[in-house]
Formats: C-alpha cells, sequence, structure tokens
C-alpha cells in the first residue's frame, strides 16, 4: 500500500500547481510597457450582464453564457457579471445561460439593446423518483464513467481559444495580476498525449513593494488548469487503486439542462497519510459523463503540503498553505462534452523568524475557453513555441496596454477590486510617460 501511495504522489505531483516562492526585490517593479493591439478591427457587438438567482438576487459565479450555433461562449465572475463579444453578423442570434442547479434561459442578443441587462435564473426543482436515478454502487458508477469517456467527451483533435487570469493577493490588497489568451492544442480525451498551448498575448502587473521583501511566483501558468482536466488525466483520481484511496458516498441529487445529476462525494481513507483529496464529482445520470467537479486537498500533513508545493524560499522563513482548491467545468456540444472552465485557488502563509506578524496571501487562477474548432489538419505547435509547464506567465508579459487590448476576443469580466487595480496602474503608466 505505501508504494501504491508513493507512485501515486508522484504522478500526482506532476498534475498540481506549484509555488515559486524567490526572496528579494524584483528589477521589473516599474518596468510597465504599452503593448499595442495587434487586431484593431472592430467587426463584433459586446453585450454586458449580470446573472442572478430569481428568487435571492444573490450572484451566480461562473454561469455559463454560449453563443446558440456556435462555439463561442463565456462565464460570469465573482459578481455575477459578464461581457460577451460576438461577431456583427450575428446580431440576430440567441445564447443560452446554464448553471448547476438552475433551468437554462434562451434569450436574444437584441434584448440587450446596448445595456447591462439582468438575467434572473430559477432553481430547477429535483423531484426525482427512484426509477428516474437509483444509486447504485458508488465504484461501479465510476467505472461507467472511464467506460463511457471515449463516448461522452471529444474524441477528436480540436484547437481552444481560451482567456487565463492569475492574480495573488496579500491580505486585502492585489499585488500581482496577469491576463493571457492562449491557443489550446487539446488532443482526444482517449489519447495519451498531453495537451499542449501556445501564448498568444499576455499583460501583467507586479507591485512587488506590497511583498516585503518576498517575490512570489506562480509556477505554471494555464497549463495547470488544463491539468486539472480529470477526464483529460483520468489518473489523478480514477485509478484501479481507487477504493482503497477513497470513501464514496452520494449526495442530494441535482440537475443541468433539466437532466438529472448524480452528486458523489469522495474523501480518503483515515489511514491514508498521503496528502490527497475530498470533494463532489457531478455525474450525468443517463450518459455517465462528469459534467462538473469540485475539490480540495487534504490539508492536515502540512510538511508534506509544502514540500509539494513551494520549490524555492527563504531559509528564515516557513510557508505553509491553509487551501488548496480545484474546480473544472464541461459543456456540451452535440452530445459531446469537453472542457469548458478551470480554476483552483490557494491560501498562502508565510511565518518570518523573528518577525511577530506573517504574512497572508491569496493565489487565483482561472481559464475559460472561449470558443473552439475541430482541428482537421491535425495541426501542431512547435516545441519551442509551446508554453512549458514550468513558466511563470508573469515573467513572460509585460505592462497593461489600452482598452482594447483584447480586440475580439471573449475574456472574464473583471470584478470590481480588479478594475480598481487596473485603474491604479494605468495612473502609474501615465506618470511614466
Amino acid at each position: 500500500m505505501q508504494q501504491t501511495n508513493k507512485l501515486f504522489r508522484k504522478k500526482y505531483i506532476s498534475f498540481i500547481l506549484l509555488v515559486f516562492l524567490v526572496l528579494g526585490f524584483s528589477s521589473q517593479t516599474h518596468a510597465y510597457t504599452y503593448i499595442q493591439d495587434i487586431t484593431s478591427n472592430s467587426d463584433y457587438n459586446e453585450y454586458k450582464g449580470i446573472i442572478l438567482d430569481k428568487k435571492t438576487n444573490k450572484p451566480l459565479i461562473s454561469a455559463s453564457i454560449s453563443v446558440n450555433q456556435t462555439n463561442i461562449s463565456t462565464v460570469t465572475n465573482t459578481e455575477g457579471k459578464f461581457l460577451l463579444k460576438v461577431p456583427a453578423d450575428m446580431n440576430t442570434t440567441t445564447i443560452t445561460i446554464s448553471y448547476l442547479g438552475y433551468r437554462d434561459k434562451t434569450i436574444a442578443l437584441s434584448e440587450f439593446e446596448g445595456k447591462e441587462l439582468k438575467i434572473k435564473l430559477n432553481v430547477s426543482v429535483t423531484e426525482l423518483s427512484e426509477v428516474s436515478i437509483t444509486p447504485i454502487d458508488p465504484i461501479q458508477l465510476l467505472k461507467k464513467v472511464i467506460q463511457k469517456k471515449g463516448s461522452n467527451y471529444l474524441n477528436e483533435h480540436t484547437i481552444m481559444t481560451a482567456f487565463y487570469r492569475e492574480t495573488i493577493k496579500k491580505r486585502r490588497t492585489y499585488v500581482s495580476l496577469s491576463e493571457a489568451v492562449v491557443d489550446i492544442y487539446k488532443n482526444p480525451y482517449e489519447s495519451k498525449k498531453t495537451d499542449v498551448l501556445k501564448l498568444f498575448k499576455a499583460r501583467k502587473s507586479a507591485d512587488y513593494k506590497k511583498l516585503d521583501t518576498l517575490t512570489l511566483k506562480l509556477q505554471g501558468g494555464p497549463t495547470t488548469t488544463l491539468y486539472i482536466d480529470l477526464m483529460k488525466n483520468s489518473d489523478i483520481l480514477f485509478t484501479d487503486n481507487m477504493p482503497n484511496l477513497y470513501s464514496f458516498s452520494f449526495d442530494t441529487s441535482t440537475k443541468i439542462n433539466d437532466q438529472d445529476i448524480y452528486v458523489l462525494n469522495f474523501k480518503q481513507h483515515p489511514h491514508i497519510k498521503e496528502p490527497l483529496y475530498f470533494g463532489k464529482l457531478y455525474i450525468d445520470s443517463k450518459s455517465f459523463a462528469v459534467t462538473k467537479a469540485v475539490y480540495s486537498l487534504n490539508m492536515e500533513n502540512k510538511e508534506e503540503v509544502s514540500k509539494m508545493f513551494v520549490r524555492k524560499k527563504p531559509k528564515k522563513a516557513k510557508v505553509n498553505l491553509t487551501k488548496v482548491s480545484y474546480a473544472i467545468d464541461y459543456r456540451q456540444k452535440n452530445g459531446k462534452w469537453y472542457y469548458s472552465y478551470g480554476k483552483v485557488n490557494m491560501n498562502v502563509k508565510v511565518n518570518w523568524k523573528k518577525k511577530l506578524f506573517n504574512s497572508l496571501y491569496k493565489l487565483n487562477v482561472e481559464m475559460a475557453v472561449t470558443d473552439w474548432k475541430k482541428n482537421t489538419d491535425n495541426l501542431s505547435i512547435k516545441q519551442r513555441n509551446q508554453l512549458k509547464p514550468s513558466i511563470i506567465i508573469s515573467d513572460e508579459a509585460s505592462g497593461f496596454s489600452d482598452p482594447v487590448f483584447w480586440g475580439e476576443y471573449n475574456v472574464i469580466e473583471p470584478e470590481k477590486s480588479i478594475e480598481s487595480a487596473i485603474k491604479k496602474i494605468k495612473k502609474q503608466l501615465q506618470r511614466l510617460n
């Protein structure tokens, strides 16, 4: 058992987010530069809205907004807001808003009329009969998930466009913000080949003065949010040794697109000392496709967790991770599911010797697929142009540009705190020019 766990952990480590801690100030503290937009055309329209629970008026976070009859999509931010960019010749089409546990809503783009639209979703009442969704043995259910992976998920080469955002907060203040548009060359879900990425454009800012004497960087970048794709990298959770590592139990069922969904809880067995996961899997009751996963790392063994994530640190600093959580959403098109959105949250505590107060950081990365097409010609990215798993995206980007930097590309609408940080950056740019 111990040897099996070590092998599992070794494989697991290759799929996790790494934190890179470096002592000293960065020479890039004031290295702000403008990047001109290379796609300055305006053959698209913008549509803004906010998605709310109809009964409570609370914002729905990471709700999916997709343009019907296309592969164009985006997600809402932490305030329930979204910005959708659609080619101008599609102004008569409709969009569909989806959120787990709620009824889908389809509206025409013409309803926006140049204003921010408030869209309210109804909870999908779950009245499930024993016939419609009779719980089966959890292990048998998970075996069906793996057996049907080839038929449930996109099993062909695709090229996806995705928006990536990475932030580091020291307590409540942003000290680092990076954004990027990447191309994902995604292999079929049954393929053993790793998905690869290419950086299209990126921008960043970092205020290292607020990081004390510590420059904290994230290693992995957009590759991290691809690695948590449980259905592509099944060895993260779905292994033959799974029953020996985890216990499973059914939670209250829910719905998505009016389809019944199993909710399966999982957590590692108490006797397993290796830091593994606990969380929920959302599984379609008819097709046995995992539609969503929300899970966290077991933080009980703090020393082991620290070894797994911290690559380099000052001798006088003790670094502990207090939270590591993951979320992955899949979207369906023509009966096939594909990677839609991935998110990783981390809380880091740094204690310094001979210092009374500690430093608390919140690290967040998220990536949303905003468009995709079939890679019928099996195009590939040359190795020298591929984003490596060791990348530190903030080192690859520079500056914050003018408002049309992203052109026609869909992005995750920034929340108010991020907008405030960007405004401060722009003021700094004005002073420097």
